[in-house]
């Protein structure tokens, strides 16, 4: 029987009525690690991050993995590997990308709220920008530079009031978001920054949401941030990289986004048109790279009929996979091997003691008890945002590259979690 592949899931696939990732029967995987475990696969990782470079094929492009979208160290080693730079949010993120055998020269600083101590941290390592949110961290960051007898590299992000049709939580490029200088403010606060002994201005970053499906918030705010280029050049300062962020989305539930190399290849001609063709860009994909690369593995612990609601108590929670709770976020859900029971209606919910610790609602499976399932897409914000709430240990987690399956965390004990408390 020829290989059935998942929609929208290129490495995963039946084979036999058994569930593989790459050439790793899953099950076996289970059998070995236990559950709940996540599996990400390394082929679906460079196979996305490939679309990205032929985007850019020819052109000076330095692409920065926003590792905030999954930061476990061997994931990050696989981006280093292949040659990227990183996106950071704190001073955590920093020490992670040097300890995989990242490059702190390839690492952008983003992010409202850097402390004094990450700052100092970031310029005694080297990192190559620091993409500025606000006039006051310009001013703590040029203080801190001139302590240390240095200038700080720095580009300001903009904030350019473009909808990107997406998840309020995760749109940051709007006017009552918390992210980045207004635009009507962003002339003048380059001039400030000019003015600045401890800065040295290097470029402009735009970052305008998560899980975007559609190209014309890209279009516009690519249209919205040139001319302020302009602007910005016509006041005396000079922009020597162009920074467009990430936040292009993938598949959960039959999305569509644009192919990345398509949707570059139409911003490219339009940073041609407009002359900018020649600027070195700078972009920091996250979830596109990771999010579907990714499963969650977890056992039915129970079935639980009722009157409304059916319920299909899994190992998996709301810890776990924290998406659906946060987000009302949709993951597919499928069985490591397909049975033969009756199909029914159930609400996947996981064992923590809040309501809101679902996976999915209303989901058509044919499931006993001990059954495995997968949650699918699941490589981006899940474990990266993963707790212990209830005192729920963290699941480990595995890199496949084709027949090979390494442990890159170990699953999260007890021990680990109080070994820093201390009793009265």
């Amino acid at each position: 029987m020829s290989p059935q592949n998942l929609p929208g899931q290129p490495h995963l696939a039946y084979r036999n009525n058994e569930l593989f990732l790459e050439e790793i029967r899953l099950s076996d995987l289970v059998r070995e690690h236990g559950t709940p475990l996540f599996v990400y696969s390394k082929g679906a990782m460079l196979a996305a991050l490939a679309a990205y470079q032929r985007g850019f094929a020819g052109r000076n492009v330095q692409i920065c993995y926003a590792m905030k979208a999954n930061s476990t160290l061997g994931v990050i080693q696989v981006f280093a590997q292949a040659g990227c730079g990183f996106d950071i949010v704190s001073g955590g993120e920093m020490d992670r990308v040097v300890t995989a055998g990242g490059k702190a020269a390839k690492t952008i600083f983003s992010g409202v709220g850097k402390t004094s101590a990450e700052m100092r941290r970031a310029l005694h390592a080297g990192v190559s920008c620091f993409n500025v949110e606000s006039e006051a961290e310009l001013e703590v960051l040029s203080e801190l530079a001139l302590s240390m007898g240095m200038r700080a590299p720095v580009s300001i992000r903009v904030n350019p009031n473009v909808d990107p049709k997406t998840h309020p939580y995760i749109s940051t490029g709007l006017k009552d978001s918390k992210f980045g200088v207004a635009h009507q403010r962003v002339v003048q606060t380059y001039q400030r920054a000019a003015k600045l002994a401890g800065i040295q201005v290097v470029g402009i970053d735009c970052h305008i949401g998560s899980q975007i499906t559609q190209e014309e918030p890209y279009l516009d705010a690519v249209a919205r941030m040139l001319d302020l280029v302009q602007a910005i050049e016509a006041a005396g300062v000079s922009i020597r990289h162009l920074d467009f962020g990430g936040g292009l989305g993938i598949n959960y539930n039959d999305d569509r986004p644009p192919p990345a190399d398509l949707l570059w290849k139409k911003l490219l001609a339009l940073l041609d048109a407009r002359g900018f063709g020649d600027r070195p860009l700078m972009i920091e994909p996250g979830r596109s790279l990771v999010g579907n690369a990714g499963v969650c593995l977890t056992e039915v612990l129970y079935l639980k009929p009722g009157e409304q609601k059916n319920f299909c108590i899994i190992d998996a929670a709301m810890n776990d996979l924290p998406r659906p709770a946060m987000y009302q976020a949709f993951h597919q859900i499928v069985p490591l091997t397909p049975g033969v029971e009756a199909s029914g209606t159930w609400d996947v919910v996981g064992p923590v003691c809040e309501s809101g610790d679902w996976i999915g609602h209303d989901r058509t499976l044919a499931v006993k008890q001990g059954d495995l399932l997968a949650v699918l897409s699941a490589g981006a914000y899940c474990m990266s945002m993963a707790s212990n709430y209830n005192s729920r240990g963290r699941a480990a987690e595995i890199l496949v590259d084709g027949t090979q399956a390494d442990v890159i965390r170990q699953r999260e004990t007890i021990m680990d979690q109080i070994s820093k408390e201390n009793l009265l």
